[in-house]
């Protein structure tokens, strides 16, 4: 496989890009693209000891900064590392894209200035894999379309759907729509209507879901608008962390908690690698034409490398020929 990784992407670039990339090329021995500031990018290399490894440098002199508006800085910086990276695998020079950078300025370049929409969809969505305990769920939209329609939402579920069959070797995925309750009448109007779309689709549509029980592993795919789905997502990552420091405090509480602490450590280790988001990567931008894969802008180098591994799995399930069947399909 050819990946681009965007080599400007994280809020501390280029070191974890760069080592990230270094990381997965010694691991899988796919050939990856680095994209940005080549000076910046040979000097990390050069610290990282990358001999011998498939590693190109493309160059791009620009960057879309985490706090440049994605609209402006799309068309204002058109020799972005984003745009040069995205452009790659639009002329079938790469096969996946894969970025730590601004949202926002990832979902603007590639729906309005580089790859476009798959056709016949409305909305790219972008996803987030959550590690649970019952196993990987996917939540989508978590935040690039806070308003929704109806069929979006629908054509979320699809697109989910289809990532969870083809990447993740679900073979009869679960969707479920996030809501206040289970019931059919549970929700606002965007909820209703789409439940009855769901409900009159070929997808396995088991209803609604509540958070409680999206988090206990009763659907494997959730679907809402990007406002809802991302709250959902930031509330179970506040919790966890509130969690983690409340326990490590009481540990530290007194002498024999501090000593069962000690013993418990390596369970404790192993529950944190478990949820740990950075050894999922970042998760993909669906309904766009090619692979793109976007990970959270405080990445390190694991996490680097595992979004390129996510990009990987993408291209290995062909997940962008899977949706546009799916359209094909459904528009029939």
């Amino acid at each position: 496989m050819r990946i681009v990784l965007d080599a400007m992407g994280s809020d501390n670039y280029p070191t974890p890009d760069v080592q990230g990339a270094v990381m997965a090329a010694r691991e899988w021995g796919d050939e990856i693209i680095l994209v940005g500031r080549e000076e910046a990018i040979r000097q990390e290399l050069v610290r990282s000891d990358a001999t011998n490894l498939k590693l190109e440098i493309v160059h791009a002199p620009e960057v879309i900064e985490m706090d440049d508006d994605p609209v402006w800085a799309a068309r204002a910086k058109k020799n972005s590392s984003m745009h040069v990276g995205m452009n790659l695998v639009r002329d079938a020079k790469a096969d996946g894209y894969v970025t730590a950078g601004n949202t926002g300025g990832v979902l603007v370049v590639a729906t309005l200035h580089t790859l476009r929409r798959i056709r016949g969809i409305k909305r790219p969505a972008l996803v987030v894999i959550l590690p649970l305990p019952a196993g990987r769920l996917v939540a989508l939209d978590i935040g690039a379309n806070a308003d929704c329609q109806p069929e979006h939402l629908s054509q979320f579920a699809l697109m989910g759907s289809s990532y969870a069959r083809a990447v993740l070797d679900c073979a009869k995925p679960r969707v479920a729509l996030l809501s206040n309750g289970e019931e059919p009448g549970k929700g606002n109007e965007l909820v209703k209507k789409a439940y009855e779309l769901l409900m009159a689709s070929d997808l396995n549509f088991i209803g609604n879901i509540e958070p409680k029980d999206a988090i206990d592993g009763q659907a494997d795919v959730v679907v809402a608008d990007g406002f809802t789905c991302n709250v959902f997502v930031k509330t179970m990552e506040g919790t966890a962390k509130m969690l983690t420091n409340l326990i490590r405090d009481e540990i530290k509480a007194g002498p024999l908690t501090a000593v069962g602490g000690l013993l418990a450590k390596p369970a404790f280790g192993r529950i944190a690698r478990q949820v740990d988001p950075f050894e999922v990567g970042g998760g993909p931008l669906l309904g766009v034409n090619g692979v793109v894969i976007i990970g959270h802008g405080r990445s390190n180098a694991r996490a680097i490398k595992n979004s390129i591994g996510q990009a990987r799995k993408a291209i290995d399930g062909r997940i962008v020929e899977t949706i546009r069947d799916g359209v094909t399909k459904e528009q029939k």
